[in-house]
């Protein structure tokens, strides 16, 4: 019982890692499972540790100072980064409400394919909306939590199932690492998030955490949920290595995993897999209509200096969750969803650099003494920056 109660203490970790792992994540590890067995489990591992620091960065920032680190970028840095950080979100948030709804239409087709996938995508939408109109963040987070669990079940119910000497026959199928390095690279930056991490503020808030004293216990909530979400994508790499399925492009791999499960296991493992693949972009998609929001309501707060605690009902919340839910659903008829998917990754993996940069800064020089960082956590963040770096760089001469 004791342990059940401690589970109620934490949550806003489970919500923005859930919200983090996208359907980009999964193929990228499925990809990789499939072309180079579980070489790159370490790649899995090295992510979560690197989203795991800056998420903590940002805790630290928000509850010594007691505001957002968007406050922080407006009182601390030049006003025009602001600026641009808006329309960059503005970019970010439209494609990644597209490429959410690709994913979970798609998902979703694989389930029930009576109806098409941009139907699939359109309900989808609307129902996040309704619960993040209708729910407060206690239903949102209770319904990650299930989401979560539902994904991480799922596919652990298949290793459990499935043939172990296939599967360290497998890992002894080596490749090339360095002919796939933007494989390794998409692997340590797709786990956790990019722009969502931001979220992790106001869900603190949400969660009645507001200063320093709750350090510790964010720290505890984000070790345990990226750990999980660390398993869980390990998890798919396995699978995918075990399965080796014939098609490795985009999503659709996912469902060559499940048709191939189905196939080496049980028939309903290919529906299990595809259960916690929906699970996982639908937790996803909740995690981008109820946080971004908060997002775009801070920045114009901070501009009309109002510092109350942002309301949900507001006309700027609503206005932005009504900009990321319906406008993108017109990307859909492009017939490009697996491009919308892999197009908001790498608009997201420019944010981190700078991310990291900040939290760099004002960790180190603005918050008081007693919670800078110290020699680990530099070494954390620097490592984030560099790793983020490189794969900007990547993306734009590839």
């Amino acid at each position: 019982m004791k342990q059940l109660r401690a589970l109620t203490l934490i949550g806003p970790g489970f919500v923005v890692a859930a919200t983090g792992l996208g359907a980009g994540d999964l193929v990228a590890a499925a990809v990789s499972g499939a072309t180079l067995g579980s070489q790159l489990l370490w790649a899995i591992a090295f992510g979560a540790i690197i989203k795991l620091a800056l998420n903590e960065g940002l805790a630290r920032w928000q509850l010594s100072s007691g505001t957002t680190l968007l406050a922080g970028w407006l009182t601390h840095l030049p006003r025009w980064i602001n600026y641009y950080f808006l329309i960059y979100l503005f970019i970010w948030a439209f494609l990644v409400g597209a490429a959410l709804m690709a994913a979970c239409g798609l998902a979703a087709n694989a389930l029930l394919p009576q109806l098409s996938v941009n139907s699939w995508a359109s309900i989808h939408s609307v129902l996040a909306i309704a619960l993040v109109l209708f729910g407060r963040y206690s239903l949102l987070e209770q319904a990650m939590k299930v989401l979560i669990l539902l994904m991480f079940a799922t596919v652990m119910a298949a290793l459990l199932a499935s043939d172990w000497s296939l599967i360290t026959a497998s890992s002894n199928n080596i490749g090339d690492i360095s002919q796939h390095i933007n494989l390794v690279m998409a692997l340590i930056g797709g786990v956790g998030g990019s722009v969502t991490l931001l979220c992790y503020g106001y869900w603190m808030r949400e969660k009645g955490w507001h200063d320093s004293d709750s350090l510790k216990l964010a720290r505890i909530d984000l070790l345990i949920a990226y750990t999980i979400t660390a398993l869980f994508g390990m998890g798919i790499m396995i699978l995918a290595a075990q399965s080796a399925p014939e098609s490795t492009s985009g999503t659709h791999i996912l469902l060559a995993m499940a048709d191939q499960l189905g196939v080496l296991l049980q028939p309903i493992f290919k529906t299990l897999f595809l259960i916690g693949v929906w699970a996982a972009v639908f937790s996803s998609m909740l995690g981008v209509w109820q946080g971004v929001p908060y997002i775009f309501t801070d920045l114009t707060a901070q501009w009309r200096h109002q510092h109350a605690p942002i309301n949900t009902t507001s006309t700027p919340y609503r206005l932005a969750l009504l900009y990321i839910a319906i406008p993108p659903i017109a990307l859909l008829y492009m017939g490009k969803p697996v491009w919308l998917i892999i197009l908001y990754s790498v608009t997201g993996a420019l944010f981190m650099p700078f991310l990291a940069l900040t939290l760099l800064y004002l960790n180190n020089r603005v918050i008081k003494p007693a919670l800078r960082y110290g020699a680990i956590s530099n070494t954390a963040i620097v490592l984030a920056l560099i790793v983020f770096t490189f794969i900007g760089g990547q993306y734009f001469l590839s």
